[in-house]
């Protein structure tokens, strides 16, 4: 019944819904784009075999390692990747060309999810990390597909939120055949939403099991030498209230390191012109990444307006901030950078991150800074100080290190739905 209330409320919303999808289709145009497939209409499906649902372009990221590897496991399989965003669709393509199908996820409603999961007739579907949906989910086990929740993280922020609606949230969570979750602390989480402890199993996560591509650090190698060897920080997916203090620090960076260059990369590319714009207003001088151009001595800032290379920027810099977490919006992967040997820096909210933050904070690789000052202060002691820098940062590459596994602990599980069918 109270799933049946939802549905009825979602069809009430529709207007809304299309009206906000106009809004984002103005600001950033891709959203006006494949919107039949919002309706379960067309779209690249590849039937009877597996598919993978990973909302945008980080959970896109993160499926890369497992979905390459169930492809090699089951070549005999097509794949199908799903994504809710245009920046999660535009990196799909990207990681995997057309050796995946890849359409959108249709709304919630039951007979949209109804009509694309006959059409798509899968033998499992794995969810990246909490991207759930009650009818997505009922559907699911009405067809007999066996849902599972991979690299599954919950946040306490999160529960609460699932909490307030516990009488629509408990069934989903109980229907879920398999929770690989991250850590101990987040399953008992899900055990209080109403996930059967028999169903899930502490995994850990998969962004630890990460591996730099040696081409792509290649290159930013060669960037980096061309920079004539200028100190380099990195802010890293940020978001709107936080590069104005990122812009603040870098000023406050050069009146000690002159030399400085700030790559700075917005999460959003919607963003990508309204934070040019700022740089311009803050007196740097500045050049977009994506006018194929590099930085020369006299440019202070660059803006990585481009999709799909921020390890390569991260295999530029010297010290990387993790946006996201100067406003509270709970931050992002902070082992991105710490898997190449950078010290992290953070603000306050990280609450999406909060077990591999608490992590790398106690292992010495991650700083926590509150404002503008005390981010151009912290990164200034590591720019002046590489012995410091590199303690910091190699201690970010154990963590790292000592955490993979969960890769192949995920695909082990996977397979005991893929192989029984």
């Amino acid at each position: 019944m109270v799933r049946l209330i939802y549905s009825l409320v979602f069809t009430l919303l529709l207007p809304v819904i299309l009206g906000r999808l106009l809004y984002r289709a103005w600001r950033a145009p891709a959203y006006a784009r494949r919107w039949h497939e919002r309706f379960a209409l067309k779209g690249d499906i590849r039937p009877g075999g597996i598919w993978v649902h990973a909302v945008s372009v980080g959970e896109s990221i993160a499926s890369a390692p497992m979905v390459k590897e169930l492809m090699q496991r089951y070549p005999e399989l097509p794949m199908t990747v799903t994504c809710m965003t245009p920046t999660g669709s535009a990196q799909i393509r990207k990681l995997f060309g057309d050796t995946v199908g890849h359409t959108y996820l249709p709304y919630d409603l039951p007979w949209l999810q109804r009509r694309f999961i006959r059409r798509l007739a899968p033998r499992v579907c794995i969810i990246m990390e909490t991207e759930l949906w009650p009818n997505l989910v009922a559907g699911c086990r009405s067809a007999g597909v066996p849902v599972v929740l991979a690299n599954a993280r919950l946040s306490e922020r999160s529960a609460r939120g699932y909490q307030r609606v516990i009488a629509l949230a408990r069934p989903m969570f109980a229907s879920l055949d398999w929770v690989a979750v991250q850590s101990q602390v987040e399953a008992r989480r899900f055990a209080a939403l109403g996930v059967p402890e028999q169903a899930m199993s502490v995994t850990g996560s998969i962004k630890f099991d990460l591996e730099p591509d040696p081409g792509k650090q290649a290159q930013a190698a060669q960037w980096r030498a061309d920079w004539s060897g200028r100190p380099v920080w990195i802010a890293a997916s940020t978001h709107a209230g936080e590069d104005e203090q990122i812009l603040a620090a870098h000023q406050s960076i050069l009146r000690q390191h002159p030399q400085a260059l700030l790559i700075l990369v917005p999460r959003h590319p919607e963003r990508f012109d309204s934070v040019a714009r700022l740089i311009g207003d803050s007196g740097l001088q500045a050049v977009r990444r994506s006018a194929g151009s590099m930085p020369s001595l006299q440019d202070q800032v660059f803006l990585g307006d481009t999709m799909g290379e921020l390890m390569q920027f991260f295999g530029c810099a010297d010290v990387a901030f993790v946006g996201g977490s100067l406003v509270p919006n709970g931050g992002h992967n902070y082992l991105e950078p710490a898997a190449l040997g950078l010290p992290v820096l953070s603000g306050p909210h990280r609450f999406n991150f909060a077990e591999v933050s608490d992590l790398l904070e106690k292992a010495g690789a991650l700083a926590i800074v509150q404002n503008a000052e005390q981010l151009a202060e912290r990164v200034c002691c590591y720019l002046a100080d590489p012995a410091e820098r590199n303690k910091a940062g190699g201690a970010g590459q154990n963590v790292v290190l000592e955490n993979q596994g969960a890769l192949a602990r995920l695909l082990d599980g996977i397979a005991g739905f893929i192989e029984k069918r």
